[in-house]
């Protein structure tokens, strides 16, 4: 059981390299009640690549959580207050 909720999404835009990146991560349930670190990342607009690590303690999921949070800032992501909506694909 998830005792808190574990939520980021981070965004680095570099205009001179053409560069516009999301990546966030959330920590969750999955279906079987196991808990699940879930990345996901790709150029902001676009759906982008998933990936998710299933874990038996909250403990390890939070400890990955920050390690993948320090390694983002590190390269210059930044956090965002909300995520963009994701517009359907028609």
């Amino acid at each position: 059981m998830i005792t808190q909720p574990y939520r980021l999404y981070t965004e680095r835009r570099d205009a001179t390299r053409n560069m516009a990146r999301f990546y966030s991560l959330e920590i969750g349930s999955n279906l079987f009640g196991e808990i699940c670190l879930t990345r996901r990342w790709g150029r902001i607009g676009a759906l982008g690549q998933t990936a998710a690590h299933g874990f038996s303690r909250e403990d390890e999921a939070i400890r990955l959580f920050l390690v993948l949070v320090r390694r983002k800032l590190r390269r210059g992501y930044r956090p965002r207050m909300r995520a963009p909506v994701e517009k359907p694909v028609t």
